[in-house]
């Protein structure tokens, strides 16, 4: 019999790249270890993303920077930030970046997705995960990745997602057209980094995925036949364990990593 695929979403090859024992305590174990509480920059990028989402889903004669901005109003929480005077000042720097975002896009076009999951396998993974936006320009699919960082991105950064690359091929798959152009919009800064893929830089980032998923899946069996976790998932420690939604249970992180203020990862 060939062999199962391995279902596999960015935000899994990410965790098992930056830290095993991270992995192991949000996908393996059961019940889950508890998690630290939301963090302000998470809440202002999934308020921007719910905002934008909404936007594209009111009809074309309405989608004005004055109703983006009043999308974020409505789609706003306070997770992570320090105090209502705190909420005020980002609720209206998010208000800002969605309306600029509206004034320099096209919105003219309705999105052929929005928070759109998509799946496909290939090699020996199903490739799948949720993409902010697909556009169709000039007969092929366009994959968008909003972002709200401190920092701006290049094109390298476009080039180099594994996550952009595997949504290219799982949704030219899911919509059956093909896909080679990645964007990520950083809202904050106004800028588009971009990258035009080929079949063979696409099937590079296949390899990768492949070679990590074959690693966990190894792990993950040799870990139910009852192999060691700390052999099989080592932390990784470093300054990233500051804001790990898992400090707490693990020690060597606690260790080497400050503890951070929920709010403390905006951008000043």
């Amino acid at each position: 019999m060939p062999p199962k695929l391995v279902r596999v979403t960015p935000a899994k090859l990410a965790t098992w790249t930056d830290c095993r024992r991270r992995y192991r305590m949000n996908y393996l174990d059961r019940p889950t270890p508890p998690k630290a509480g939301g963090w302000a920059h998470n809440t202002l990028g999934a308020v921007v993303h719910n905002a934008l989402r909404a936007f594209f889903d009111l009809p074309v004669e309405r989608r004005t920077p004055e109703q983006a901005a009043a999308m974020v109003t409505r789609a706003w929480k306070g997770d992570g930030f320090r105090d209502v005077d705190q909420q005020a000042v980002y609720r209206d720097r998010a208000r800002e970046w969605v309306a600029h975002y509206v004034e320099d896009t096209d919105v003219s076009e309705d999105p052929v997705g929005l928070e759109r999951w998509v799946s496909a396998p290939v090699g020996r993974i199903i490739a799948e995960g949720r993409v902010d936006r697909i556009d169709v320009r000039d007969g092929e699919l366009v994959i968008v990745d909003y972002k709200t960082g401190r920092h701006a991105l290049s094109t390298d950064d476009a080039r180099g997602s594994q996550a952009l690359a595997l949504y290219a091929i799982a949704a030219r798959r899911t919509l059956r057209k093909q896909c080679h152009r990645v964007e990520l919009h950083h809202l904050p800064t106004r800028t588009v980094a971009a990258w035009e893929h080929t079949d063979d830089s696409l099937a590079r980032h296949v390899a990768r995925a492949e070679e990590s998923a074959d690693e966990l899946t190894v792990a993950g069996d040799t870990l139910a036949a009852g192999g060691d976790p700390d052999i099989l998932f080592p932390p990784q420690p470093g300054r990233q364990c500051s804001w790990c939604d898992f400090r707490r249970s693990c020690p060597e992180g606690s260790a080497v990593a400050e503890d951070l203020e929920p709010w403390s990862m905006l951008a000043p």
